[in-house]
């Protein structure tokens, strides 16, 4: 697992100010859509895509393939760039800022298992998105499964 880059302190001060930048990463099988089950106070017990912060100096394609290291243990190919989505749920539940999350469909590079890391006590691959989801990623993907 990787060390964060920023403290709580430096977390807050920053992103109170400005917008976190993160990548999600969307797999879609013939098992259906890769969620996990957070396991940590932010959006706790609720099924979400796969994703996090862009680091400074760090480009996106490389935040992809660290992220899926991980946080799902898989190496991933990219596929394209199926948009963005905003979270406002995070001024609500943190009380400043919220991040803005270009999503990326991703497939995986090879056969390995899934391995999660600490932010996430289960996965699943969802034919039908599940009730308790990140209400701005359920949004995102009824709106994707629509056009």
């Amino acid at each position: 697992m990787s060390t964060q880059p920023l403290t709580y302190e430096e977390f807050s001060s920053v992103y109170s100010r400005v917008p976190r930048l993160t990548v999600e990463i969307l797999i879609k099988t013939v098992e259906g859509t890769l969620l996990t089950l957070r396991d940590l106070p932010s959006w706790n017990n609720l099924w979400h895509i796969p994703g996090g912060t862009v680091y400074y100096g760090e480009t996106v394609e490389r935040a992809i393939q660290r992220i899926a290291l991980d946080e799902i243990g898989l190496k991933v190919s990219l596929v394209k760039l199926l948009g963005y989505l905003h979270y406002p749920s995070e001024m609500k539940e943190r009380g400043f800022g919220w991040s803005i999350g270009m999503v990326f469909q991703c497939e995986m590079a090879d056969s390995s298992s899934i391995s999660l890391n600490n932010q996430a006590s289960q996965f699943k691959f969802f034919k039908t998105l599940p009730e308790n989801m990140v209400q701005e990623q359920k949004e995102f993907l009824t709106n994707q499964i629509e056009e």
